[in-house]
């Protein structure tokens, strides 16, 4: 499996609930750019709309593939809307915990799988408060302290 971009921000930012492989309908001027590791996911963030014959569908927006120099198309639009392929179950699941307040749907990272596929992976989050981030820190700081603490009397 080989990481093209990751959304480290996502988790500063929010509890991480649920996590999901989606595939991601591309250009190929867009898979080349994935291929020289030139995507940004920051931020960017996932949209569930009314597709057509009133189903549900999953676009990742905002997100950033770069120009591919040697590619014939001229005119690339580096962030346009970006569908997300997913189940209609996941999709239905998605969208329940959307409605709820205070949930959110994010993509953590963008990979190729094991067959040369690229995949996101997209999480339910829900947003964590000052105070919520500042204990995460406190307890990341201790953690690495005690670890040293063994460490040294080893």
């Amino acid at each position: 499996m080989k990481q093209v971009a990751s959304n480290k921000k996502a988790y500063h930012n929010y509890f991480i609930l649920d996590t999901i492989e989606a595939g991601i309908q591309l250009y190929g001027w867009e898979v080349k750019s994935a291929r020289a590791n030139k995507v940004s996911l920051l931020e960017s963030f996932v949209y569930i709309s009314l597709g057509k014959n009133n189903t549900f569908e999953v676009h990742l927006k905002n997100s950033h593939f770069a120009n591919y120099e040697n590619g014939v198309v001229k005119e690339q639009d580096v962030r346009r809307s970006r569908k997300l392929l997913m189940n209609r179950n996941q999709i239905d699941k998605f969208h329940k915990a959307v409605a709820t307040k205070g949930v959110t749907c994010v993509v953590t990272r963008i990979y190729f799988n094991k067959k040369g596929l690229l995949k996101a992976e997209v999480a339910l989050a829900k947003g964590k408060q000052t105070f919520d981030k500042k204990q995460v820190l406190k307890e990341r700081d201790l953690k690495r302290e005690t670890e040293r603490a063994i460490k040294i009397y080893k």
